[in-house]
């Protein structure tokens, strides 16, 4: 029985696409960048496959030329999945676009010569623009990359923790040292307005986290004790010394309850701004269902900024920081390294709470805890309440038209989140409890 050959191109350009969406979907949802974008290659092969073996047995317009993509996205895309080693050839970057466009160049020659029918304008040519436009994007997400790595060079060092480099850099002087621990996904350029305005009284300490900015790759995802154990390598190998005052915003909270439970010793005074709860999954209603929604997404940006869509994305990010904080941010965010740090992240918090629930106690160190009321959940002023009950020399100050990311990169805002630096910097410094001044 012979089938319209339109019926078997759309037929199988549709199960390839299906077959990708429902893996990244399902099976591999929140699964690491390789996995993701190996399973949409091999689901576009088996598209590609389909409409080879079919076009030969129901149409008189066989169709063989499809068995060549059908085995390069088949290939390729079951060598990401087995080895995620291959996303780290550098070669690749410029590489795949080139020879992409080659392969879509030669099976638009195939298809105007063997395909006979309306589909090949209305299907199969859109098809092929859609992926010489990924080919294009990728090559120029390629060479801007270089472009930023030349224009904004690395402020402060990188110091050795054992076979990996991590950025460091201290502004100001004095004593007690402040270490600024960003949110999830961030790096130092997020402290544009609030390193500055704290250098003027004491020094100030930012880093980058495995994976991000200008510190090298991590083996992996890291858990809450790996970054801390990150965290005090590098201040002791950079010989920056302690005790500190640990100033985290969102997630970086948890990074400073982490570092707190395991070096107490090391911990002069803390400040949370907005920080993330250990008991988000239980006390929060929404945010498991939010969590894994993220989680989900999160796993699809990597893939997408290797073909340029971050720049898109974050073209007008960040436009509140300080203009070269602003630059800096788009650049190194628009990065899949920087996406897949930030899934990787995600994907552990969890953990990283479970494991702050070891800090039990600050005892009488000052502690400040800020929070944004603006956007707020419904159940979030009594999380910020717990989290300034870990000290009994604490104050919690809630800023009523803020929003959680406002206390960072908004200049007026960014102000009060300094202020609470700076007075428990104050505090630990005159030895006085916070409500002395």
């Amino acid at each position: 029985m012979r089938t319209s050959i339109g019926r078997i191109v759309a037929g199988s350009l549709i199960a390839g696409l299906l077959t990708a969406i429902i893996l990244v979907a399902i099976p591999f949802a929140g699964a690491p960048e390789n996995i993701i974008s190996g399973a949409v290659l091999v689901a576009f092969g088996l598209g590609w496959a389909l409409l080879a073996a079919l076009s030969s047995v129901w149409t008189d317009q066989p169709q063989r030329w499809a068995a060549v993509p059908a085995g390069v996205f088949l290939v390729v895309g079951s060598t990401l999945i087995a080895w995620p080693g291959s996303l780290k050839v550098a070669a690749l970057a410029w590489i795949w676009p080139l020879a992409l466009l080659v392969l879509i160049a030669w099976m638009a020659l195939r298809a105007r010569r063997q395909l006979r029918s309306r589909s090949r304008a209305w299907l199969l040519y859109p098809v092929f623009a859609i992926l010489a436009c990924a080919a294009l994007g990728a090559t120029y997400e390629y060479v801007q990359e270089v472009r930023d790595r030349a224009a904004y060079p690395m402020p402060g060092r990188l110091v050795d923790v054992g076979g990996r480099r991590l950025h460091l850099t201290c502004v100001g002087a004095g004593s007690p040292t402040v270490v600024l621990l960003p949110g999830a996904g961030d790096f130092t350029p997020l402290w544009g307005w609030i390193a500055p305005s704290v250098a003027r009284s004491s020094r100030v300490c930012m880093w980058d986290r495995a994976g991000r900015g200008w510190s090298d790759d991590a083996a992996g995802p890291q858990d809450g004790v790996a970054l801390t154990m990150d965290l005090h390598t590098l201040l002791e190998r950079a010989q920056i010394e302690g005790p500190f005052v640990l100033a985290g915003h969102s997630f970086g909270g948890l990074s400073a309850l982490n570092y707190a439970a395991r070096f107490p010793e090391e911990v002069a005074g803390m400040v949370l701004l907005d920080a993330t709860s250990t008991e988000m999954f239980t006390r929060l209603r929404p945010y498991p269902t939010v969590y894994e929604a993220y989680r989900r997404v999160s796993a699809l940006f990597p893939s997408l900024a290797r073909l340029g869509v971050g720049r898109l994305a974050y073209l007008s990010a960040f436009d509140s920081l300080p203009p070269q904080s602003q630059r800096v941010e788009r650049a190194f965010w628009s990065t899949a390294r920087m996406a897949r740090s930030a899934r990787d992240e995600w994907a552990e918090a969890p953990t990283l709470m479970r494991q702050a629930r070891a800090l039990k106690s600050l005892g009488e160190r000052p502690l400040i805890v800020l929070t944004a009321l603006r956007e707020a959940q419904d159940g979030w002023i009594p999380l910020q309440n717990d989290l300034a009950q870990l000290s009994s020399n604490s104050e919690h100050r809630i800023l009523a038209n803020s929003t959680h990311q406002s206390l960072t990169v908004n200049q007026g805002d960014a102000r009060a989140s300094s202020q609470a630096i700076v007075d428990v910097v104050m505090a630990v410094r005159t030895g006085q409890p916070l409500a002395a001044h």
